[in-house]
This record gives structure tokens, C-alpha cells and sequence, in this order.
């Protein structure tokens, strides 16, 4: 109740203006007109809420808790691909429904990540429960509410070099998101138009190097060149994928699910935390990975605690408008948590290795 009352001035500023222009609008109708700098999914969504009597800052808010229920269970689902019994996996769903970055951030703040989040998460369960089509449905459903699904895509290439998934499974990507979008064009707006809202809305995002993120650019903060610098962090961030892609595909005759789980955690983190422009929400794909880790290898706690932490900062900075501890802190314990899970795939990889598998046999 606390939380459900609460409205935060992304709200006051922004989702209940966009409700108010659908209710003026003709509700589904207005899906034509370019409004806010959401996608059509969440945007279809306020349509819909805006012929209701009922508090829109609820029914936004419980939407965003619905798929809190969501994103525990995928966690649940991926969990028991590695934890067999009943208490690991009812473990891992009520401490996602309970992990403080995921409570904040449908139930107070009224924000959506947990849409694509948990829609991302399932798409890595459904691949290694052997649906591979299912998985990128899921994916692109996951990329159409919210480019920063992006984060977490790459994960598909390595699912592909080691033949989780085939390039003609690929082709529904492109068909999801078209049927995603089709209430907007429905409503008369044009289809490249309603794809490539995302893309239009990077502009939005703003030139900051970061927004209360715990990211790199916490680190390095007096910067004399802002381009070069936005440049050299995307050029790292795509050298972390093309790096995990050569590692995965010398080991793609051997490849564990829990290195590919570890893999996502790995590039959950460390995309955003290398890319410009990162604000304080976009390490929520990597809180709930690295918790489905530590829920299915309670070794591995250690990551989930320290993205829990630098998260936190970042939604303290906000809510409370004023630091709890410099976001620095947070983005050296996301450091710590990269070298961890780095450090764990990579003896994850080599204990499948044929040379190893040769050396343990010559011995």
C-alpha cells in the first residue's frame, strides 16, 4: 500500500501525461500519434488503462508487478535446470520477488524493466530447455517493450556457436516484433514508423556519459572529449562480445548450460557497465541473472550481492535525490563482480576442454 501510493515525477511528468493524452485521444486509437518515448507494447498498455475508472499509477504499477511474478518464475524455471529440488527453486522465486532493486522498481518507482527483463530471462531458460524458437520469441518480445534488451541479446550468438539455437530460428525475431507492434498500425501509424520507435528515442536518452549508473563512467568523471570517450566505451563493450564469442566457439563441442547462464550474468553486466549514457535502472537484467546464479550455486552470492549494491546506489541517488555513497563504490563492485564471473567461466570452460579432458586421463 505504501509503495502503490507513491508517484515519483517519471510518473507525475510523464506516464500519467501519456494516459491522459490516450483518454482524450480515443484510447487504442491514438496509437497513431507519436506519444512519449515508449515503445508500442507499454504504450498499448496506457491505451488500454486509459478507459478505466481505477488509479492509473496502480494499474501502472501493477502491471510492472505482474511481470515481478514473471521474472521470479523464469529465475525459478532456470534455477531448476541446474537445482532439482522443490526448496532451490521456491528459493530462487521468493527471493526475486523480494530483491530490493525489484520491489523498487515496479511497486514504488512505477518503472517497467521487469517486462523485458523477465521476458529476457525466460528466453535463456526456454533455449536450454531445448525451445530455441520459443527462446527468441521471447527475446524479441523482450527487445520490442525495451531496447535494453540489448544488453542481454549477444548471448543469442553464443547460443548459436554452440548450436543451442539455428540461424533459421532467427527469423522469429523480425516476425515478433512486427506482430508486437501491430496495434499501432492497427490505429493507422506506419509500420517502420512503430518498429523503430527505440531507435528514435535515443536522442531522448541524453549526451550525458552517465545517469546515476554505476558504470565506467562513474569512474571517470572529469572528461576533456565526451564523444571519444562514449566511443571508446561502446568500442569496449562490443570487444567483451566478440571476446566471449571466440572463447565460446573453441569450446563449442563442449559447452555446459552453466557456462552459457554464466555467460548472460557476464554480459548483463558488463555491456552497461562499459556503454555511454547508462541510467540508474540498467543493471536490472543482471541483479535478477546473477541472483538465478547465486540461487543455483550459493558460491556464486558474491556477484549477486555486490550488482545488488551498485544497483542500489543508483535507485537511492534517484528516489532520495542525494548520494548514499559515491556511485564510484558501485562501480568498483561491479568490477569485483565481472573478475568473479569471469574468473568462474573461465574454469567452467576448461574443465570441459579436451585437453584437460586428456590431461585428467594421462594422469
Amino acid at each position: 500500500g505504501l509503495c502503490l501510493n507513491y508517484a515519483t515525477s517519471d510518473y507525475t511528468q510523464f506516464l500519467t501525461v501519456w494516459v491522459d493524452f490516450f483518454r482524450t485521444h480515443g484510447g487504442l486509437a491514438a496509437l497513431r500519434e507519436s506519444v512519449g518515448n515508449y515503445n508500442v507494447p507499454y504504450l498499448t498498455f496506457l491505451a488500454l488503462i486509459s478507459g478505466s475508472s481505477l488509479s492509473d499509477l496502480h494499474l501502472i504499477k501493477l502491471f510492472s508487478i505482474f511481470f515481478d511474478v514473471v521474472l521470479a518464475w523464469s529465475v525459478m524455471q532456470l534455477v531448476g535446470l541446474f537445482r532439482h529440488g522443490a526448496v532451490w527453486k521456491l528459493a530462487a522465486f521468493f527471493l526475486v520477488l523480494f530483491w530490493p532493486t525489484v520491489v523498487l522498481n515496479g511497486a514504488l518507482w512505477g518503472q517497467c524493466d521487469s517486462v523485458y527483463a523477465s521476458l529476457a530471462v525466460l528466453s535463456v531458460y526456454l533455449v536450454l530447455a531445448g525451445h530455441p524458437v520459443l527462446g527468441v520469441v521471447s527475446i524479441a518480445a523482450a527487445f520490442s517493450f525495451k531496447l535494453q534488451a540489448v544488453f542481454i541479446m549477444p548471448v543469442f550468438l553464443l547460443f548459436w556457436l554452440t548450436r543451442r539455437v539455428k540461424l533459421r530460428h532467427a527469423l522469429a525475431f523480425p516476425a515478433t516484433c512486427v506482430v508486437m507492434v501491430l496495434p499501432a498500425v492497427v490505429a493507422g501509424r506506419g509500420l517502420w514508423d512503430a518498429l523503430t520507435i527505440s531507435f528514435q528515442q535515443t536522442g531522448s536518452i541524453g549526451t550525458g556519459l552517465n545517469y546515476n549508473s554505476s558504470s565506467v563512467f562513474a569512474l571517470v568523471t572529469d572528461v576533456k572529449d565526451p564523444a571519444l570517450a562514449a566511443k571508446c566505451g561502446i568500442g569496449a563493450a562490443a570487444l567483451v562480445i566478440v571476446l566471449l564469442a571466440v572463447w565460446f566457439w573453441l569450446h563449442r563441442d563442449n559447452c555446459s548450460d552453466r557456462a552459457l547462464v554464466l555467460a548472460a550474468a557476464l554480459l548483463a553486466i558488463a555491456i552497461p557497465f562499459f556503454l555511454p549514457h547508462m541510467h540508474d535502472r540498467y543493471f536490472f537484467t543482471a541483479d535478477a541473472l546473477t541472483l538465478a546464479l547465486a540461487a543455483a550455486w550459493p558460491q556464486l552470492a558474491p556477484p549477486a550481492v555486490l550488482c545488488e549494491f551498485a544497483s542500489l546506489l543508483g535507485y537511492h541517488a534517484y528516489l532520495r535525490m542525494r548520494y548514499l555513497l559515491p556511485m564510484t563504490d558501485g562501480a568498483l563492485a561491479l568490477i569485483a563482480a565481472i573478475i568473479i564471473l569471469a574468473a568462474t567461466l573461465a574454469l567452467e570452460l576448461q574443465q570441459e576442454s579436451p585437453l584437460h579432458e586428456k590431461l585428467k586421463k594421462s594422469t
